[in-house]
């Protein structure tokens, strides 16, 4: 026994070497071609960023390559070969399927870095990389679910059942659908927003009472940034059964109003006067919009409502606060009387008494 094993491993001895060897040249040349295409070309350019998110994965698929191709050429009668060819090829596969997705993902940054931000065109900009971020990881989850396959058939023994598995699909089909049913319908869900654009990337929503701002689009739910920084996951599903407000859907301006009661006997024109002062000496104000009506009124106090406009909800709200601040603060000062106040009339009920007609 111990002569078959030693045998076997001075039969393995030269091709284990010529693996390993030819493995480490390949990549070894693979980074030396990796570094003389980084000195010839821009940082910025498409290739570069193609190779840059994809170089680790492609130096292992090259090595493996190579790697399958001397165990191919090896001897047929050395033992364990299958088994090394296996384990070889499932390495090569995972590394396919690694080097896939990282291309995958690397064209969905290429085609954000090639659609900046710029000012005047921040819609069409949010618009294509909300659509590539959705679209890229459906990909990659395809891809995924490719290689896991591909991986899977390598093996007898699934080859074998998936013969006897074809005759059962569909009574199958029908119960993963419903059991994968949430995960499909955030799949599906993410794909019809990609296409209809209710939201993109950092639109201002108004959700579950929640002012928050779309931070991060995965491929089943969506991370919104609450103003006070608390995050919220939603799931993609929700969108498209509730409805939910989005305040930067065409453009990011905004009206905000400041509601004031005062008493019926406060002049108007001096709460006009101080409203467009205030406004004018705010940075955050656009120059838009300025209202001033009274909007309502009940047996006590009017109500005066005051509408402006500015560029975006942030400083929207941050023009409503200085606004109501400086309107107190003008009332407090100038016309402190005419703050609300409860009327009460003080009633003589002892000359009531005597001018009510005796009880018959």
């Amino acid at each position: 026994m111990l002569e078959s094993v030693d045998a076997g491993l001075g039969g393995w001895l030269y091709p284990a070497i010529s693996a390993l060897v030819s493995a480490l040249l390949a990549y070894g040349g693979f980074r030396l071609a990796l570094g003389l295409v980084h000195r010839l070309t821009r940082r910025k350019a498409v290739p570069r960023l193609f190779l840059d998110a994809s170089a680790r994965a492609v130096g292992w698929v090259v090595s493996l390559l190579v790697l399958n191709g001397v165990l191919e050429a090896s001897p047929q009668d050395l033992p364990y070969l299958s088994e090394f060819q296996h384990i070889a090829t499932l390495l090569l596969i995972f590394a396919v399927t690694w080097a896939l997705v990282r291309c995958t993902s690397a064209i969905g940054e290429v085609i954000v870095t090639l659609n900046p931000v710029l000012e005047g065109e921040w819609k069409r900009a949010r618009k294509v990389e909300t659509q590539t971020r959705f679209l890229v990881r459906g990909l990659n989850i395809l891809i995924v679910i490719v290689g896991l396959g591909a991986a899977l058939m390598t093996f007898d023994s699934v080859r074998h059942v998936g013969g006897s598995l074809l005759a059962s699909a569909g009574v199958g089909g029908i119960i993963l659908g419903f059991a994968a049913r949430p995960v499909l319908g955030n799949l599906l869900a993410g794909m019809q927003i990609a296409l209809t654009q209710p939201f993109r990337i950092d639109d201002v929503l108004y959700v579950q009472n929640e002012w928050c701002w779309v931070e991060e689009v995965t491929a089943t739910y969506v991370v919104l940034r609450v103003w006070d920084l608390r995050r919220l996951i939603v799931p993609l599903q929700w969108f498209i059964e509730n409805p939910f407000q989005n305040w930067s859907r065409n453009t990011a301006d905004l009206l905000g109003t400041v509601f004031i009661r005062v008493d019926y006997a406060m002049p108007i024109f001096p709460l006009r006067e101080e409203f467009a002062r205030l406004l004018r000496q705010s940075p955050q104000w656009d120059g838009k919009i300025e209202t001033v009506q009274v909007t309502d009124s009940d047996d006590q106090t009017i109500q005066v409502r005051f509408l402006m406009s500015a560029p975006d909800s942030s400083q929207a709200w941050d023009l409503r606060c200085a606004v109501r601040e400086g309107l107190i603060t003008f009332l407090q000062e100038h016309y402190p009387e005419f703050l609300p106040r409860i009327r009460a009339r003080m009633v003589d009920t002892e000359r009531s008494e005597m001018m009510s007609p005796p009880p018959r």
